[in-house]
């Protein structure tokens, strides 16, 4: 994800966990978060109802494997504004990004 998201003129930066991704979103402010579910210390639930609870509006694009109805409401229910199935298909996730920051370029988590 991250080849593709450069190649198309996208800032990344990660974060190797959900606590570090909780740090990199308050103290770098980007544009979009692509968040997994599964992750060590903090899971992606977690980190979804933390920027929730934070109230700290940013698009989330989650990205799992988990296929369930009930974790996709659940996402959105905590405020992803899409999820997408692992491994995304390049076509479909520029669409999610465009689609919920409305440029063909910004920085992403």
């Amino acid at each position: 994800m991250a080849r593709i998201l450069a190649e198309t003129g996208h800032e990344i930066i990660d974060a190797n966990n959900g606590r570090r991704a909780l740090e990199r979103i308050e103290a770098d402010a980007p544009d979009c978060v692509i968040l997994d579910l599964v992750m060590p210390e903090i899971n992606g639930l977690e980190v979804l109802s933390s920027l929730k609870q934070r109230g700290i509006r940013i698009p989330v694009i989650v990205v799992t494997a988990d296929i369930q109805d009930t974790t996709r409401r659940q996402c959105e229910e905590l405020g992803a504004a899409c999820v997408l199935n692992k491994p995304p298909k390049p076509e479909l996730l520029l669409a999610a990004l465009r689609q919920h920051l409305g440029t063909p370029a910004a920085s992403a988590l």
